[in-house]
């Protein structure tokens, strides 16, 4: 995982047009959960962040003042939890999975974070056994590379889950912040994936983290 945590899911979508929004939480027992029941409300509907150093590349816009209104998920380390997105994927590009930590003494509705990375190909996805108990940000992010061969031209659909995990571990990842994990111009985020055909793609961020 990224930690934040990054859990990390490569999953390449033929392209096509539409925009698309992960607003509900699969949890444990495989149940998805009611609408931004736990993942927290935008005021982006459906739409991209372009911007990578922008506070809105969190948790999208809106997602962070929505997250008082979020109920909070319990889910065990080493459990499997999810996103279920409103429609398939229908843009091109990675879906990446971030574990933020809030501090000691704040809850998931308030916290700010310090982010670590963990690696999977669908939009379910274990927590790492040694993930230390306490609550988090679960972040979610597919980055539409169908308009990345300028700069700022990836597209990032981004929702943050809010999770209490359990557990006994004790695991300590590298951190990253976000915004801040994205310079913008990294080879998987500045990319022509229809001319030349790609052959070897680079995935963007830091070294997941297994747990």
């Amino acid at each position: 995982m990224k930690s934040i945590f990054a859990l990390l899911a490569l999953a390449f979508i033929q392209p096509a047009l539409g925009h698309y929004r992960f607003y509900k939480y699969i949890d444990s027992a495989g149940t998805v959960t009611g609408e931004y029941l736990y993942v927290r409300a935008n005021t982006n509907t459906n739409s991209p962040v372009t911007d990578v150093a922008s506070n809105d590349f969190r948790c999208n816009v809106g997602g962070l003042a929505s997250g008082s209104k979020t109920s909070i998920a319990t889910a065990a380390a080493g459990s499997t939890v999810g996103f279920q997105a409103d429609i398939g994927l229908i843009h091109p590009g990675p879906t990446q999975v971030y574990l933020g930590k809030v501090p000691s003494g704040q809850t998931a509705t308030t916290g700010s974070l310090a982010w670590p990375s963990d690696n999977q190909q669908t939009f379910k996805f274990k927590i790492p056994s040694n993930t230390p108990a306490g609550n988090y940000l679960l972040r979610i992010e597919h980055i539409a590379l169908h308009g990345a061969s300028t700069v700022g031209g990836a597209q990032f659909y981004i929702s943050c889950a809010q999770l209490s995990i359990t557990g006994s571990g004790s695991g300590n990842p590298a951190k990253v912040s976000i915004p801040g994990v994205y310079k913008g111009t990294e080879p998987g985020l500045l990319i022509n994936i229809y001319w030349p055909p790609v052959t070897n793609y680079t995935i963007p961020g830091p070294a997941v983290w297994s747990g």
